[in-house]
């Protein structure tokens, strides 16, 4: 029945997202206690397994439009999972990234206490969390509290840029593990912008209204 393949299919994208917030939140936590074996399993484990959610997902949506030929709400949410399974596998990409970037920085001198990093992190997984369980409850009050939070994200990338050019200028020694740093802090930048638009898909299904006020469009 089409119901319960619409049951089957939103448990899947929520394991799916529980394995990426996972990968986001050891990737930041390896670089925080230089733990090199948490960065590794993220490349060398989470990865693959993650890589595997995505095509077996995207095999079962396609597979339940065929069979079931869904219309009106049950082909919304259909259409949303298999964006979010889109979204998802781009922030576990981010992750990996932020897992090889910190590969490189653990082995080198810190630049900065890691202070507004962290908070970054923790906030950004929240925000994955907050707009899966927006999506099951299809709570659009939820949703649009995380899309309210997506300018902290940008002020703490700011702050954190500022402060790096800072110490590129005075010691250029610094440059390359303040690189690293920023193109961490992009990724988890976008990690944030792609739970905006999971949050912006489940208004839109809730309520029926169109809500685009980011970035138009995230790598």
């Amino acid at each position: 029945m089409l119901e319960q393949e619409i049951t089957s299919i939103k448990k899947r994208i929520i394991e799916y997202a529980a394995l990426v917030e996972k990968m986001i939140e050891k990737s930041t936590q390896g670089l925080v206690d230089k733990n090199e074996e948490t960065l590794r399993q993220i490349i060398d484990k989470d990865e693959p397994q993650a890589n595997n959610w995505e095509i077996d997902i995207e095999e079962q949506t396609t597979i339940i439009l065929a069979k079931y030929q869904p219309t009106a709400k049950d082909l919304r949410i259909i259409l949303m999972v298999s964006k979010m399974n889109n979204d998802l596998e781009r922030m576990a990409d981010h992750a990996v990234n932020i897992a090889e970037g910190s590969l490189y920085l653990i082995e080198k001198p810190t630049v900065k206490p890691l202070i507004d990093l962290p908070r970054m992190a923790k906030t950004t997984k929240k925000m994955l969390e907050d707009s899966i369980d927006s999506f099951v409850k299809e709570d659009s009050k939820l949703a649009k509290s995380v899309c309210e939070r997506d300018p902290q994200i940008d002020g703490l990338k700011d702050q954190i840029l500022r402060e790096l050019i800072t110490y590129m200028i005075s010691d250029p020694a610094t440059i390359e593990r303040s690189i690293r740093l920023i193109q961490i802090t992009s990724s988890l930048e976008r990690i944030a912008d792609l739970s905006t638009n999971i949050c912006e898909d489940v208004i839109f299904i809730v309520e029926g209204r169109v809500i685009k006020h980011h970035k138009e469009e995230q790598q």
